[in-house]
């Protein structure tokens, strides 16, 4: 009877560790790095960083219907023509989008910020390079109705969906004041120090304006631009790394655990940690690192956080999920001196 009371009473002291351990602090940093060598762990945010905003950062719902989009298998023969390693900003420098990093802020928008990113890139790449236009994540948010609760999480999966139907208008990042309609949701802040930044609050975005900031001479409705089509990926290091080397970035989720809020650089594996929920992010190429696979990934928590808003994590076994529900589609390019000559499926 002792023994099972003494078995007990660990048991609840090891939970209650693990819950009230704070997963940014230096001990856990620490920790971290003492037990793999593959990544590495440093401070992205505040200790003090709030759980309200950190489970904001993880605004994906699972959803496992995938709504109604085609699945594509692509022909396995094209893994001839792909490279060992493969980096989009490389192929396509003309697209400054790509290395742009987005910052969602306190708004749950992941689900949105990495579509508009993706599709923003694609925009310039079956353009030839030629044209540049900045999707909305602030016009996705407020005004898809079946994307899920804007700024308090959404599907990924419908956000390419609306693309297609409704269409999207431009939109600069927050206070830029560019486009139809930049992102309303102020970025996060001065993660190095050690209070949050006013600027941080818990955003709500909830109506849809139908009418371009005044400082942008367009029309909301001539200002929209469309998908083609869109289109899933099938679960296949292949099937991916086609689709990123003939068409670009795509949209994909990762099961985030607390662990990942510390990256800095290195090939992500997951150590330890709980989870906070499925993030959305934007993956571009491939590579390998100290005989490490990995996906090469921008992150939607702004330039401070990471490998200046970028990261790696291992490819080719599903880690953390990430191979599991990739999203992306064809842009309709307005010009009718210009082609759309892509790779067909």
């Amino acid at each position: 009877m002792r023994s099972a009371l003494l078995y007990t009473f660990v048991v609840f002291v090891l939970t209650y560790t693990r819950v009230a351990a704070n997963p940014l602090s230096d001990k856990a940093i620490k920790r971290i790095n003492s037990k793999q060598k593959i990544w590495t762990a440093g401070r992205n945010f505040p200790e003090q960083t709030s759980r309200k905003y950190i489970s904001n950062l993880a605004g994906t719902l699972k959803d496992d219907t995938q709504q109604n989009l085609q699945l594509i298998n692509h022909p396995i023969d094209l893994t001839v023509e792909l490279p060992d390693s493969f980096d989009p900003r490389d192929k396509w420098s003309k697209c400054t989008s790509l290395n742009e990093i987005r910052d969602q802020g306190a708004c749950a928008s992941c689900w949105a910020v990495a579509a508009v990113a993706a599709m923003t890139d694609r925009y310039c790449i079956f353009s030839k390079e030629k044209q540049q236009f900045h999707f909305s994540a602030e016009d996705l948010i407020s005004c898809c109705e079946t994307c899920g609760l804007g700024c308090v999480k959404g599907l990924h999966f419908a956000a390419w969906e609306y693309w297609t139907k409704l269409g999207l208008v431009s939109g600069g990042n927050y206070n830029s004041s560019e486009g139809c309609k930049p992102y309303n949701t102020p970025p996060g802040e001065n993660f190095e120090t050690e209070e949050m930044p006013s600027s941080s609050r818990i955003v709500d975005i909830s109506s849809c304006k139908m009418f371009c900031e005044s400082s942008y001479n367009v029309k909301y409705r001539n200002d929209k631009r469309y998908g083609d089509r869109a289109y899933i990926i099938e679960r296949n290091e292949n099937q991916i790394k086609i689709e990123l080397y003939f068409n670009g970035p795509v949209e994909g989720v990762m099961e985030v655990y607390t662990d990942f809020l510390n990256y800095k650089y290195g090939v992500y594996n997951y150590t330890e940690g709980e989870s906070i929920g499925h993030h959305s992010v934007k993956i571009l190429g491939w590579g390998e690192e100290h005989g490490h696979k990995y996906w090469l990934v921008a992150n939607t928590w702004g330039k401070g956080w990471g490998d200046e808003g970028f990261f790696k994590i291992i490819r080719g076994v599903n880690h953390c999920g990430i191979e599991d529900s990739i999203v992306a589609g064809e842009p309709i390019i307005f010009s009718l001196s210009l082609k759309k000559e892509v790779y067909k499926f």
